[in-house]
């Protein structure tokens, strides 16, 4: 058994009582090998969490940042690569000059990777102060920068979480092709994913490079994707007054063919980089793990 109370996280997750269960047996060592990672280091830790849509990747960055802060008196902060999309107008405007597909945001280019990296490097360097973005996704919109976050304290222990870190870009041979109907359809002539690939490769390595410890919630396939990103929207929409906020299901499973090529890709060759790997079913249930020091 755990020696910290994780009672007010659940209830703040909404999360049932067995999933204290997955802290005893497979977190509470993944935030003690973190610490002593940390305990180890001469500056701040960076530590980059992927995982498929819906794969818990972002509950589980949440519960290491409270499990570091309450067990190991560390100062973590969690961070979403969701929360540096570039604002509306932005991608209005690449929707414009790139392609439509462009306004959808969530993949490569959909970012601001200089304002994710600034706002990283400012965490480690030890600057007080550090105003972290935030994103609206009820209004598709960057929070105003007035309702952003603010870090005054040093911090230990960073942790950056999203599906498409650590994605690496395809070559251009992989890209003829149509994988589903979204690409055949609305990109038949590949300029959308060539602009998305160029982007991932040219721009994300600088923000991926300062990971120094990478954990992966490996989903069994992208087929998974959709059911979890159904469960996803269900508790986003219980959060909001306004179900016109939230997509429906048609629209989901529109929505997520615009992370099959890429989230296919990572499931085929993050997991052999990764330092902490947790293999999951169906269900998302860990069923195997692998840890590259142990």
């Amino acid at each position: 058994m755990t020696s910290t109370d994780i009672t007010a996280f659940l209830s703040k997750h909404r999360l049932p009582q067995r999933y204290s269960s997955l802290v005893d047996q497979w977190f509470m060592s993944l935030a003690t090998a973190i610490y002593a990672h940390q305990n180890k280091a001469t500056s701040t830790v960076i530590i980059g969490v992927n995982g498929a849509q819906g794969s818990g990747k972002s509950t589980l960055t949440d519960l290491l940042v409270f499990l570091l802060k309450q067990r190991f008196k560390l100062n973590a902060i969690g961070l979403s690569i969701d929360d540096f999309y570039l604002t509306k107008q932005q991608r209005k405007q690449l929707a414009t000059e790139v392609h439509p597909l462009m306004i959808t945001r969530g993949v490569p280019g959909s970012h601001d990777i200089e304002l994710a990296t600034s706002t990283i490097t400012k965490l480690v360097s030890g600057q007080l102060n550090v105003a972290i973005p935030r994103f609206d996704k009820a209004s598709d919109d960057r929070y105003p920068p007035e309702h952003w976050d603010i870090v005054s304290d040093k911090v230990d222990i960073v942790i950056l979480e999203g599906w498409c870190v650590g994605a690496q870009a395809q070559s251009p041979e992989q890209l003829t092709e149509p994988l589903n109907a979204l690409e055949s359809q609305h990109d038949p002539k590949a300029i959308w994913r060539q602009y998305v690939n160029q982007k991932l490769g040219d721009d994300y390595p600088a923000l991926f490079d300062l990971i120094d410890i990478w954990i992966m919630l490996k989903a069994p396939s992208f087929d998974c994707v959709y059911a979890w990103r159904l469960e996803q929207e269900q508790k986003l929409r219980d959060t909001l007054k306004d179900d016109h906020a939230t997509m429906n299901d048609q629209q989901i499973a529109f929505f997520i063919q615009h992370y099959q090529r890429i989230t296919e890709t990572i499931l085929a060759t993050l997991p052999a980089k990764v330092d902490y790997l947790f293999e999951l079913n169906e269900d998302r249930q860990i069923i195997k793990s692998i840890w590259k020091d142990s």
